[in-house]
């Protein structure tokens, strides 16, 4: 049983917590939120779509594609299409 099935089952369970495994919790969750909160501070970068189709290994006629079906939208800026570095590290993380 892991802790949220105990959460949702037995929420007047007592549980007994060394000081050091407390310790590594804490941290645990410190460092966690501390990473997400630097990656929502990190400005946006846009890539061009030659780029764009390097880093994911496809071709400008796929990327094309990807817009046509909503998979991934290029951002117009000053008359020219680029794609959110963020949104291209989602679908690189979605194939590991």
């Amino acid at each position: 049983m892991n802790l949220q099935d105990l959460l949702q089952n037995e929420p007047n369970t007592i549980l007994a917590i060394k000081a050091d495994q407390m310790q590594e919790i804490i941290d645990y969750a410190i460092a966690k939120t501390k990473s997400e909160f630097e990656e929502k501070q990190k400005p946006e970068q846009y890539l061009t779509p030659k780029i764009t189709a390097q880093k994911l290994d496809v071709t400008l006629c796929t990327l094309w594609r990807w817009d046509r079906d909503n998979y991934l939208k290029p951002v117009p800026i000053g008359g020219k299409r680029r794609y959110k570095l963020s949104d291209i590290e989602r679908i690189l993380k979605g194939r590991s």
